[in-house]
């Protein structure tokens, strides 16, 4: 299997780990990306961009990534509170007044963003159509009361999450999530990433490909019977692409979510683009739960818009300042604060392993005997 791209001498490990990922046929297409004081250090891909294995997975390949897009939508709110212009402990409704009842009037932005405000989803059913209607997305939750009392634990906001942060953000700068991060993120870092994806960018994509088998029961300790479900095929469609659906929709490889997320480990630069603060970044650690999350049923930290290092989560690191989280299927990225790295792996094929996938822990563990050399 040939692999393409570059890869330092210090990290060969991680070059080994991404062969013997393709070579085995645990992937058929995929990326890595690592970034060590914000610059690249790894930019590897390889494999095939469909599951017939008739397409090779090119340089500008890119991929839905699904969850990894809620880095980049926390990365948006992090950035307007850098400027003055959010208040990450500020009430949701004096950005957006028709949130504020129900019992919803003392939630906060950072509630919004560590998955704590009590609103993981929509009290009614929710269809693809609905999910890329924003004003009736954003309204249904407004009307709604929390199901559990804000603040208090954490509940993966799966697709919500995007929806609350995205409509704040529009509420406070008059523009999409997506005209966002695009102007203000992805243009000054020259990152390949797209939160609703323009046509001209469809012959790239790598379509994403189903788990095999049954997904796995939910470990929920809060029912969610009725909330969006978004199948892979679903993601094929030209609606889903165009949407801005900022939890899940995202579309990336591995070297743009590390020129974007490189920048929190950096200290808030990448390359020689300075885009945050080292107060915005030392932000996300700032934590928000810590305990067994009441939708995903697993122990969980949560700081600022990420999943927080505690040496018993999921995605475990040597150092105590570190963020992450994953993407369904498979896909991760990890900022280590401490090291100054950043870890990125994006994929085509899904799996049901959630965070415990050991491609992109394999990744992740190569890239810290790298850092031991």
């Amino acid at each position: 299997m040939e692999i393409h791209g570059s890869c330092s001498d210090r990290f060969s490990a991680v070059w080994e780990a991404f062969a013997d990922s393709l070579r085995s046929g645990a992937d058929i297409g995929a990326s890595v990306a690592v970034h060590l004081d914000g610059e690249p250090v790894v930019d590897l891909w390889g494999g095939h961009a469909d599951q017939a294995r008739t397409r090779p997975w090119q340089r500008d390949t890119i991929t839905n990534v699904w969850s990894i897009t809620k880095t980049m939508t926390a990365l948006c709110a992090l950035l307007l509170a850098d400027r003055g212009e959010l208040g990450l402990s500020t009430p949701v409704a004096r950005y957006w007044p028709e949130f504020g009842t129900a019992g919803k009037d003392r939630i906060e932005v950072r509630h919004l963003l560590g998955h704590t405000a009590g609103l993981p989803d929509w009290d009614r059913p929710m269809t693809l159509d609905d999910l890329c209607d924003w004003e009736k997305a954003t309204t249904l939750l407004a009307r709604q009361s929390p199901r559990w009392e804000p603040g208090t634990a954490s509940g993966y906001h799966r697709f919500t999450h995007g929806f609350l942060i995205g409509e704040v953000i529009r509420r406070v700068c008059r523009q999409s999530v997506g005209t966002f991060f695009a102007d203000q993120i992805a243009g000054p870092l020259e990152a390949d990433f797209h939160i609703g994806l323009a046509a001209e960018h469809d012959h790239r994509v790598s379509e994403v490909i189903p788990a095999a088998g049954p997904a796995p029961a939910p470990n929920a300790r809060v029912a969610i019977p009725v909330g969006a479900y978004v199948t892979a095929q679903d993601t094929w469609s030209a609606q889903w692409r165009r949407a801005e659906i900022p939890a899940a929709a995202g579309y990336g490889n591995a070297r743009s979510v590390a020129a974007v997320q490189s920048v929190l480990a950096a200290g808030g630069r990448a390359s020689s683009t300075c885009l945050l603060s080292e107060a915005a970044c030392r932000a996300v650690l700032d934590e928000q739960s810590h305990g067994t999350d009441l939708v995903l049923g697993i122990p969980l930290r949560f700081g600022t818009g990420y999943a927080l290092n505690d040496g018993h989560a999921p995605v475990s690191t040597p150092n105590p300042h570190t963020c992450y989280w994953g993407g369904r299927g498979g896909s991760l990225i990890v900022n280590d604060l401490d090291a100054r790295m950043t870890i990125t792996y994006v994929m085509n094929r899904m799996t049901h392993l959630g965070l415990t996938d050991p491609r992109g822990r394999k990744i992740l563990q190569a890239a810290y005997t790298a850092l031991t050399l």
